[in-house]
């Protein structure tokens, strides 16, 4: 007789009045905060600077861009929220509603901002200096962008796709994945805008908004980590501890070739301790196994206390 495997409740989906009831007010509060200072910049390097310069960037927007082209009294920001509709319904059960909900709310926001406030704001002459507008519609997509992904939400079309793919593929960075999925959409404005120039200059565009959405969201709490391998690891975590005051941990390991047992240091440092921690081993043990890594976030006792909203 085959046994029987227990049945397995299945999870409970949590529904958007649930989740802000659980986290309060102040939540919601915060995350219409990050929606409009986000839109503001957003729409800042899209409107002011990117839609003069002939270029698309990546994204939907890039798209309702190149459709704003062609048919000018169509807005960005509204022919984004209608690229966006498909692409939402399509992405819905994998993100879930809370997801869902904040992103719709940032999308409306997002294009408000685009398509009701920033009109009335003059319009850098993108045409005459591509670059500048380039780098300053990247700068600041790039800050909005982050400032609205920093509550779990997305201003939607390929957001969706990236954030779809991040939780499929979590060890991927957002900002990794948003070139990629981008890449296509910009040479898309290659044939539009009639020269390769277009192609380049949302390249240098997406590059400086991913590589500012990464800094952002990942860099500021960037650290290194030390992994030590000594026979005198008890004496540099104990130097380590009083000239830097950074914490240690010691881990009994074992040589595959001599299967002789040795001490392995861990240690997580900011930049400037780590040239600390490298002089106080290479003083202690010149012989010693160094191993120098990066850690995208550290936090918890001793660093920063994340928000568990």
């Amino acid at each position: 007789m085959k046994k029987q495997k227990a049945a397995i409740p299945p999870r409970k989906k949590q529904s958007v009045i649930g989740y802000y009831k659980k986290s309060g007010w102040k939540t919601a509060v915060r995350d219409v905060l990050h929606d409009v200072i986000g839109s503001i910049l957003y729409a800042a390097g899209i409107y002011t600077f990117a839609a003069t310069a002939n270029f698309a960037p990546g994204g939907i927007t890039g798209i309702a861009m190149i459709i704003n082209h062609y048919v000018p009294f169509l807005r960005i920001g509204l022919l984004s929220l209608l690229i966006n509709i498909p692409v939402a319904i399509i992405c819905y059960r994998l993100l879930g509603r809370v997801f869902f909900f904040k992103s719709v709310k940032s999308m409306l926001i997002s294009a408000l901002f685009l398509d009701v406030v920033f009109p009335h704001i003059p319009q850098y002459n993108g045409a005459q200096n591509p670059l500048l507008a380039a780098l300053f519609a990247g700068a600041l997509s790039g800050i909005g962008l982050a400032i609205i992904y920093m509550p779990g939400s997305s201003t939607g079309g390929t957001d969706f796709i990236i954030m779809s793919i991040r939780k499929l593929k979590p060890h991927l960075s957002i900002g990794t994945i948003s070139m990629v999925v981008d890449g296509v959409v910009i040479l898309a404005g290659w044939p539009v805008f009639g020269n390769i120039n277009a192609v380049l200059y949302g390249v240098l565009m997406t590059i400086v908004s991913t590589t500012v959405i990464d800094k952002i969201m990942y860099g500021a709490g960037t650290r290194r980590m030390l992994q030590v391998i000594s026979d005198k690891a008890q004496e540099i975590s104990k130097a380590i501890m009083e000239e830097t005051e950074r914490g240690a941990t010691l881990l009994d390991v074992r040589g595959a070739y001599t299967g002789d047992p040795h001490q392995m240091l861990m240690c997580v440092c900011s930049k400037v301790e780590v040239f600390q921690a490298r002089r106080i081993i290479n003083r202690i043990d010149p012989d010693a196994i160094v191993m120098l890594s990066t850690v995208d976030e550290a936090y918890g006792e001793g660093f920063w206390e994340p928000d568990m909203d």
